[in-house]
């Protein structure tokens, strides 16, 4: 376990190199963590003594303050696969998009259209990932975690999780579990990928959605749908360096969807009709991206060093100087102009660590 320390007050490494946002102000000490029990132990050094602590894996998923964090920071690097048949189980610390990979080089199905996706295998199942019609939860058997209530490691089921969309218990009290490995049942389709669900997917690949293709053939679309919008980790194109999709697609009742959809009539025309999708129990769930650019925030919408994205509107963008705080400028700009565009919330994925929108 690598541990660097400063006096209170001195900063000693900016956190930003740890962020694919490339964001993020100084810790005041950083603890790289290689082993579960070298996890174990911060975690437990940190709750013993009341420092405040931030753990942080792959930072794919995170917009630090400019003013950085006042305690522990704590890196998990932790590393180990293992593939037993259909069965895989990777360490918090893996690289999710080379772990995808790997399965699909085994020839096996359930996780390839999550490929590119950038950060640690510890953090999939905190956010429940998903892209492309596939999440997750639907191939994850068990999480492995370090209670930081009862002091013990626990394995947690799938159900125990309590997925939903991009949500999960790790989510709604994240200062109580740390992920340590992920566990996941996947599928022997003899090298042909699960049902093909995303339509965009289907129409590149040529084929229905519920159709099966060569698994490596469903990656390398997925790869070319995610580099197409920038969302394939670039150090060299600061149109890469996003947090990914910055804002949920909203999930309406009845009564929010009507109104919200008399309001698209009257801004955009009377045929025009928003993207609807089911999200069970009366509940439609509607395109960000398509909220964004009605309100006429288009790709590459900005003047200053944050901007869009100029391949895909839900990507906000460092493009090299911009600070946290102009990051937060734009994402609030963009929040308040669907909002008075079209009467709907966006809420923000990537998790806020000493600032909110």
């Amino acid at each position: 376990m690598q541990e660097l320390y400063v006096d209170p007050g001195v900063p000693l490494v900016s956190l930003a190199p740890l962020t694919t946002l490339r964001l993020g102000g100084p810790a005041q000490r950083l603890v790289t963590a290689t082993t579960d029990d070298e996890v174990i132990a911060a975690v437990r050094e940190a709750d013993d003594s009341g420092t405040p602590l931030l753990i942080i894996a792959g930072g794919s998923n995170l917009v630090i303050s400019d003013d950085g964090f006042a305690g522990t920071v704590l890196h998990i690097a932790t590393s180990g696969s293992s593939l037993a048949g259909t069965r895989l189980e990777l360490a918090a610390g893996e690289n999710w998009s080379d772990a995808v990979a790997r399965t699909v080089e085994a020839g096996l199905a359930g996780i390839e259209c999550l490929a590119g996706i950038p950060g640690s295998a510890g953090a999939t199942p905190i956010q429940n990932v998903g892209a492309y019609g596939q999440e997750v939860s639907s191939t994850l058997t068990e999480v492995v975690a370090y209670d930081r209530r009862t002091r013990e490691t626990v394995t947690l089921s799938n159900a125990e999780c309590d997925f939903s969309y991009r949500h999960s218990r790790f989510k709604a009290d994240p200062a109580r579990h740390v992920v340590l490995r992920v566990r996941f049942e996947l599928e022997d389709a003899e090298g042909r990928s699960a049902p093909i669900k995303y339509g965009e997917t289907a129409r590149l690949l040529g084929v229905g959605t519920g159709d099966r293709v060569p698994v490596a053939e469903a990656r390398e679309t997925v790869l070319r749908l995610r580099a197409g919008k920038g969302m394939v980790l670039d150090p060299d194109d600061h149109d890469t360096w996003s947090a990914g999709s910055f804002f949920t697609n909203p999930v309406l009742d009845e009564a929010e969807y009507a109104a919200f959809a008399d309001r698209v009539r009257e801004r955009l025309g009377p045929d025009v009709a928003p993207p609807a999708f089911p999200a069970g129990e009366g509940r439609t769930k509607t395109s960000a991206a398509w909220l964004i650019d009605g309100a006429g925030f288009t790709k590459g919408y900005g003047q200053g060093p944050a901007r869009i994205s100029t391949k895909h509107t839900l990507a906000l963008t460092n493009r090299g100087s911009a600070t946290t705080a102009d990051l937060l400028a734009l994402a609030r700009e963009v929040r308040e102009g669907v909002r008075d565009a079209f009467g709907v919330g966006l809420t923000n994925e990537p998790v806020m660590v000493g600032c909110a929108l």
